[in-house]
């Protein structure tokens, strides 16, 4: 596939490690010029800046982009590198599992705040100046408990569902601008699942895996090559307001 990406601008927020990592490095295979970014995990960040710099010039901001403050700082950054953003994945997120009764209002209002809140303050710093350009891609990853819900997960479920809701509007606004708007949810993925890193038991999660109809848990790699599916043109030109659900046919929409 003609990707035309080459010489490209991406910002990818939450991106030292995991999901995040693997869209920077398969942007920058294409060519991007990819910001990366990061929080009290330098080492990580080190790692996946110099894999993206083995394919294209990178830099790497260390900053929370759930605070305007944040925001700015990864948004300056990049612009005074590279002088304009045509790509942002708004990759930062994360939960672990809390019984209902025990959810606060405190750890629910978390949620929606690493899930949600830099995704707007994002979007709403970059995609102005994309649209004035007549080209830009945003693109979401959220989860697929946004479909199908999560046991002890209704915070993360819910902040996950909201940037879908968040996609589809930013897509219809600017649908006439050369900008698209999408959301990718993935399945499970195995660097999530890693020793000591599981929020469920083993017997879960070979359970989990032998009820997907491929019979395995995703890469980090296929979710990054989503993302350059969308990003790319012509290839994603007619994509938006959608959303991608790479999970090996565990949940279908």
């Amino acid at each position: 596939m003609e990707t035309r990406l080459a010489g490209k601008v991406a910002v990818v927020t939450g991106s030292s490690h995991g999901i995040g990592r693997a869209i920077a490095v398969a942007l920058a295979r294409e060519g991007v010029r990819v910001a990366i970014n990061s929080l009290d995990d330098a080492r990580e960040a080190e790692a996946t800046l110099q894999e993206v710099r083995r394919h294209a010039e990178g830099l790497h901001v260390e900053a929370d982009v759930t605070t305007p403050e944040g925001a700015d700082a990864l948004t300056d950054a990049a612009l005074q590198r590279f002088d304009r953003v045509d790509i942002l994945v708004n990759n930062v997120g994360g939960g672990k599992n809390i019984p209902f009764p025990e959810l606060t209002l405190e750890a629910f209002e978390a949620a929606l705040a690493l899930n949600l809140r830099g995704a707007f303050l994002m979007t709403q710093r970059l995609i102005g100046p994309m649209a004035e350009r007549g080209f830009g891609r945003v693109i979401m990853t959220t989860s697929q408990l946004a479909i199908k819900g999560g046991r002890e997960l209704a915070h993360y479920a819910t902040a996950k569902a909201g940037l879908i809701g968040f996609a589809k509007s930013l897509a219809l606004d600017y649908a006439t601008t050369g900008v698209t708007v999408n959301a990718i949810a993935p399945g499970r993925i195995s660097t999530e699942r890693e020793a000591g890193k599981a929020r469920v038991s083993t017997e879960w999660l070979e359970r989990k895996r032998s009820e997907i109809a491929m019979g395995r848990f995703g890469t980090p790699e296929e979710i990054g090559n989503t993302a350059v599916l969308i990003a790319s043109s012509p290839g994603g030109d007619y994509y938006t307001g959608q959303t991608f659900h790479p999970n090996g046919g565990d949940v279908m929409p």
